[in-house]
């Protein structure tokens, strides 16, 4: 299901090729069947965001196609779980990957997340802040914070408080959308959502 969130940026969804029914609460195979990825539509470039082909894709390859029309193309991820179907984007399109701030398309700031394995993405534009596995949608609406059993392969040994502090410079953004991989995105109100769960104990 492709969503246009505000002009220029599109949300859709598709299947998770690991995903597994009865996965237990707060493990690491916790997660919704379907996730959630990006396409920005720029005047000078199409840059889509952790993208996951649906399982019949010649339809969303259309749709895409016509979004793209001839322009550069740029595949950024937020995290390495997320290049699970990069390489069909960049085949299609001769894509850049780079995450490097001088190689960013215009209108896209990169936050890294030291220790935390993860980018986040700033459009300033739609002031919406693209979040890989380190912010999720909650089931009640609003957002939450990644079980902690997702940090533990980090070398950083990085705990739940710890990304608290990781993210806290977040709340200097002007946030309206938070667009995340898993659960619901957040599409109004961001900077209070934000502050909720980044200041939650």
């Amino acid at each position: 299901m492709i969503h246009e969130i505000a002009a220029g940026l599109w949300r859709w969804t598709a299947p998770h090729p690991d995903w597994r029914p009865g996965a237990e609460p707060g493990s690491a195979a916790d997660w919704e069947q379907d996730v959630g990825s990006v396409l920005y539509d720029t005047p000078g470039a199409a840059v889509f965001f952790d993208p996951l082909l649906p399982p019949e894709p010649e339809p969303f390859w259309q749709w895409a196609d016509a979004r793209v029309a001839g322009r550069p193309v740029a595949v950024l991820t937020t995290i390495g779980w997320h290049r699970r179907s990069r390489s069909a984007f960049v085949e299609r399109y001769a894509a850049s990957v780079s995450r490097a701030k001088s190689s960013l398309p215009s209108g896209v700031e990169s936050i890294v997340l030291r220790g935390a394995g993860e980018t986040l993405f700033w459009l300033p534009e739609h002031r919406t802040l693209i979040a890989g596995d380190r912010i999720l949608g909650a089931p009640e609406g609003g957002l939450r914070l990644c079980p902690e059993s997702w940090l533990r392969y980090l070398p950083s040994s990085l705990t739940q408080a710890g990304l608290r502090e990781l993210l806290r410079p977040l709340l200097e953004l002007p946030v309206e959308r938070v667009l995340v991989s898993h659960g619901e995105p957040v599409l109004s109100g961001g900077e209070d959502a934000l502050r909720r769960v980044i200041s939650a104990p």
